[in-house]
């Protein structure tokens, strides 16, 4: 079996990079360990570029029409308001974040492949070897798959021009290429679960608005989801917590609801925007996870690339890890689609095909795409430890120096760094 290019992993960041490579007129074929899509959804947030992202597929319409937009977010420290801001200036087309659960992202990019390309995307293929020719002579990648139910060592043989591992943190494509990894394990634990907003319960103003609360024994945060739900998170010191909503809701209550002003009688919360702890029973999904970052040695290595968490996992503060990897995605696609031919079958020059595939071009997408991996992971872990546990004369320094720059219009710049405003690509066609 062939193909010019061969795409690891079927989750967001590998969906879409084939929706890109259809659109280039390459033969691709994405390859998915799991027989059904997940139930669970962590990442919740698209940026605006990741926005502009799905509008090169025209998914743009649909995710709104099924999202929720966030325009404004509130910042509170220790029970006192520091100040608020908007995404009214973040971008020309989408000064908003929309929360649009990962399940539904990857459905929408999965119903648009199966569209476009019937057949792509194959369920239950896991990749359990992979050889690359060295040095690099222009012969195809030969990787070696397992199907659910086969029996073990009965394998079958995949041959691509170019194979791209779209397979997450704990690559197996990265880890038969032979790439290192650099890891920095932070130690901060959280839980997180969603849950059912009452509407009737919500503080006056709540609306769509994510609130952030920098409470001294540790961040508590609150995002608007579609549907009437809200993705709570807490932090719970450095030792991970089982996964219980119970807990999660407990260590909520302790620190909620900010603003110093309490419960009104019906047990609302009395300040503005700040919506209802939640009820433990109307928990959807609950999960616990501790903070990393880990960087690939290399996105590179013969013709095997690697994009999204499979490259770079970094912490999910600032909901920045899918977007990054659909930037990955952006760059990479034209160096795959020059030109476009059957290199795999030998009769014509293919995606990458030759020795070396103008090895220049890829060096220098290793070190761009590596450059903005390491500024988000830098961005993402400075938010996290303005949400750690703090001795309260930091904590008070920190909120007074927020205050007053949120108080200014340097909050504009702030918003767009929160939205990943400095994240740019450009589409070569």
């Amino acid at each position: 079996m062939r193909a010019d290019v061969l795409i690891v992993g079927g989750g967001p960041v590998g969906l879409f990079l084939a929706g890109l490579l259809v659109d280039h007129g390459v033969d691709v074929v994405v390859l998915e360990r799991r027989e059904h899509p997940t139930r669970q959804s962590r990442a919740i947030g698209l940026h605006p570029p990741a926005l502009d992202a799905l509008a090169v597929l025209g998914l743009d319409g649909p995710a709104r029409q099924q999202g929720l937009e966030i325009r404004r977010g509130l910042a509170y420290g220790d029970g006192r308001l520091i100040g608020g801001i908007t995404f009214e200036h973040a971008h020309p087309r989408f000064p908003f974040v929309l929360t649009l659960p990962q399940t539904r992202t990857e459905a929408l990019l999965a119903a648009h492949l199966e569209r476009v390309a019937p057949g792509t995307l194959r369920r239950g293929v896991e990749v359990v070897g992979l050889e690359h020719p060295v040095p690099d002579d222009g012969r195809p990648v030969r990787v070696s798959v397992r199907s659910a139910g086969a029996p073990v060592g009965e394998a079958q043989e995949w041959s691509a021009g170019v194979v791209v591992g779209a397979d997450g943190a704990h690559s197996t494509v990265r880890r038969l290429t032979g790439i290192g990894v650099d890891r920095r394990q932070w130690g901060d634990a959280y839980l997180m679960g969603d849950f059912a907003e009452d509407g009737d319960a919500a503080g006056p103003g709540a609306g769509p608005t994510a609130v952030i609360h920098l409470h001294r024994d540790g961040v508590v945060e609150s995002f608007p989801l579609p549907d009437g739900q809200r993705r709570w998170v807490v932090h719970t010191g450095t030792r991970r917590r089982p996964e219980s909503a119970e807990e999660l809701v407990g260590k909520v209550r302790e620190r909620w609801p900010p603003g110093g002003a309490g419960l009104t009688a019906s047990g609302v919360p009395s300040v503005p925007g700040v919506p209802c702890a939640p009820d433990p029973a109307t928990a959807t999904m609950v999960g616990a996870f501790t903070v990393y970052r880990q960087l690939a040695r290399r996105m590179a290595a013969g013709r095997t690339v690697l994009i999204g968490d499979a490259a770079h996992a970094i912490s999910p503060f600032g909901g920045q890890g899918m977007t990054l990897g659909w930037l990955d995605a952006l760059a990479l696609a034209p160096l795959l689609a020059e030109p476009v031919a059957g290199a795999v079958t030998g009769e014509g020059a293919g995606p990458a095909s030759g020795p070396g595939w103008n090895r220049p071009v890829t060096r220098e997408f290793e070190r761009q795409r590596r450059r903005a991996a390491l500024a988000a992971a830098r961005q993402a872990e400075v938010n996290m430890l303005l949400g750690r546990p703090l001795p309260v004369p930091v904590l008070a320094a920190r909120d007074l120096t927020s205050r007053a720059v949120l108080a200014t219009p340097l909050r504009h710049g702030l918003a767009r760094r929160y939205t990943m405003g400095r994240a740019r690509f450009r589409e070569r066609r």
